[in-house]
Formats: C-alpha cells, sequence, structure tokens
C-alpha cells in the first residue's frame, strides 16, 4: 500500500519539539496525588518515614508525571476527517521526583508511520516526551503511541 497521509512532507515532521513546561512540585500534591490513587506508601504520604529510605526524602508516585500536562508537537496530516485511539505509553523511571523539583516537560515526535486498516488508512504517530528536572537530570521518558484512522 502506498502511503496515503504519511508523505515525504509529512516525515519531515520528526523531530519536531513541542514548547517547554515547567511544574513546581510540592510536597502537598504529591500526598494528594497519592490520596486519589490510594497508595499508603510512606515515600509518597509521609515526610519522616521517606526521610528514612534510601530516597532521604517524600518522591512522587511513578504515574505524578500523568498530572504534569504533557505539551504535544502539533502534527500536521492532510487527513480531511480523522478519528484517534490512544495506542498506549512505554514509560522509563531513571530518577525520583522529589518535593521541590522544578520539572520541565517536553514533547518530541519520533517516529511516524501508515498502515493499511480495517477502516482505511491508520496513522501511528510515537512521541516521545521528557521529564527533566532543574539540575539538568532526565528523570522520566514517556513513549506514546497515537493512532489517526
Amino acid at each position: 500500500m502506498a502511503n496515503k497521509y504519511v508523505t515525504d512532507e509529512a516525515r519531515k515532521q520528526i523531530g519536531a519539539v513541542s514548547e517547554p513546561r515547567t511544574y513546581e512540585v510540592e510536597r502537598g500534591a504529591i500526598r494528594r496525588f497519592a490520596e486519589a490513587i490510594e497508595d499508603p506508601n510512606p515515600l509518597f504520604n509521609s515526610e519522616r518515614d521517606a526521610r528514612k529510605t534510601r530516597f532521604g526524602a517524600m518522591i512522587a508516585p511513578p504515574t505524578f508525571c500523568r498530572s504534569m500536562g504533557a505539551p504535544i508537537p502539533n502534527i500536521k496530516l492532510d487527513m480531511p476527517t480523522f478519528r484517534g485511539l490512544d495506542g498506549g505509553s512505554d514509560w522509563e523511571y531513571l530518577a525520583p521526583i522529589r518535593a521541590g523539583d522544578r520539572i520541565t516537560v517536553q514533547s518530541k515526535l519520533v517516529d511516524l508511520r501508515e498502515a493499511a486498516g480495517r477502516l482505511g488508512p491508520m496513522v501511528f504517530a510515537v512521541v516521545e516526551t521528557t521529564y527533566t528536572n532543574q539540575f539538568g537530570e532526565v528523570c522520566v521518558i514517556q513513549r506514546s503511541t497515537s493512532i489517526r484512522y
């Protein structure tokens, strides 16, 4: 099948980066998030108990990154109309996020491909989002796939 929407012109968008967004991580936000997901782990709920661990302080639960809006690069495709699906995410955790951190979130389009689907062409866009702290350490990398058809 010849690509109908992922043309050479569309592929030039691979590598496009979103505007960065920076978030201040507050201890109360970590605690409220842990309560919302019903996770009683002292690492996320008790500064006193968390200080006794190898982390030395409260840290954010791994899924806390979901509470920080990830900017999405604007992907231009010549699709007259489309429906979208979440094709899933892979998460890589490299360093803990702590209360007091300033986390900068930025996304980049890393892949764009097309395949034949039952309802016609499907376009798969893979976006890599990095969560970097104020020291330049990448804490988390998220790779998300969206499907347009």
